[in-house]
């Protein structure tokens, strides 16, 4: 076992904000990545791990570093398979919202006790602000029958391509559609139900709808309720938009057209730079009890990649420093609602 900390995908956006702050922090960076030459670009005189996932995978055991950061997509694939490549005591963390990627990762939960290791999805903005603000509000408070929580991320885009990584977790999230919990269960929904209109503390008026990831996931792990609602502004509101949608999504199930789709969309290319289109990203959980009381609450973030890179750099760190227990969880369920704070967010408002 060593003390190295390995960032998988290094010269992507989040993975070089990752690498660049663990640095910085005093950690021994390991970058990974397919090409050597963008890794000896972005990071020279850092140590290296070239070649593809598989077989990086390989080495994983052969090193054994203390910590690992995914942050290659489509998470779905890929978290399973570095997760489950990592040897004992390597703790693993990466950025993924997708359900498919939680799933398979508590799956392998009891492996992870047995190892004597931590296994934490979602350390981004999706899953962490929305966890954090949610068990902020319930602390101390007796279980509730009803969660919604929304992700109102501000994100700024670079000139470039989209990218592969990108474009096949946007391609897996149309495959897969709408999620919900009900009854105690996850079930299918159609994405843009649930459509409510928002006003931030800040006073921007912004509509979110049902679409359900790793955010519904962690509400309901961190709650237990029977009724879970995991919102964003990207689910689709109208109703062309919506069939659309569930048409796209029935296309893509064909492993063919799925790829082709991949293909296509990691081409696209935006010639300019796009700021954030609102100067704070913004987290809100409703809670409401068997006895019909409601609470709220928001918690305020950064520009939504800026925190991700944050966020995913402070777990990392906890972990190094033996904050973890053995097995999968999300980060605020591990490390406390408080680690969104560290993270660089700020409860902000509540009321009942």
């Amino acid at each position: 076992m060593t003390e190295e900390v390995w960032v998988l995908g290094a010269t992507g956006r989040i993975g070089r904000g990752v690498a660049e702050r663990l640095q910085r922090a005093g950690v021994e960076v390991v970058v990974v990545g397919r090409s050597s030459e963008r890794l000896r670009r972005a990071f020279p005189g850092a140590k290296a791990v070239t070649g593809s996932l598989q077989e990086v995978c390989r080495q994983l055991a052969a090193r054994s570093p203390a910590v690992v950061v995914n942050t290659v997509g489509p998470f779905a694939s890929t978290a399973p398979m570095v997760a489950g490549a990592c040897p004992p005591g390597t703790h693993y963390v990466d950025v993924a919202n997708e359900l498919q990627a939680f799933e398979a990762l508590y799956a392998l939960h009891p492996q992870a006790v047995a190892q004597g290791r931590s296994i934490v999805p979602g350390a981004g903005f999706g899953v962490l602000a929305t966890e954090a603000v949610l068990l902020h509000l319930l602390a101390g408070e007796e279980a509730p029958s009803r969660v919604r929580v929304d992700a109102i991320a501000s994100v700024a885009s670079p000139a470039g391509r989209l990218g592969g990584a990108l474009a096949a977790t946007i391609v897996d999230s149309l495959r897969s559609g709408g999620r919900e919990v009900r009854d105690g269960q996850v079930v299918r929904a159609w994405a843009g139900g649930e459509r409510e209109r928002l006003i931030t503390p800040d006073g921007d008026k912004v509509t979110t709808a049902s679409i359900g990831g790793g955010d519904l996931v962690a509400a309901w792990r961190a709650t237990g309720a029977p009724t879970v609602i995991g919102a964003s502004p990207l689910a689709p509101t109208t109703l062309p938009a919506r069939l659309a949608l569930g048409l796209a999504g029935g296309l893509l199930r064909r492993p063919r057209l799925a790829g082709f789709a991949t293909r296509q969309l990691a081409r696209v290319t935006t010639r300019t730079e796009k700021e954030a289109p609102r100067p704070s990203s913004w987290a809100r959980a409703r809670v409401q009890w068997p006895s019909g009381r409601v609470r709220e609450g928001w918690l305020r973030a950064g520009e939504g990649m800026g925190f991700t890179m944050d966020a995913a750099a402070e777990v990392t760190r906890r972990l190094l420093r033996g904050e973890g227990r053995p097995g999968t969880s999300t980060p605020a369920a591990l490390l406390g609602a408080e680690v969104a704070v560290a993270a660089g967010a700020r409860f902000v408002a509540e009321s009942s």
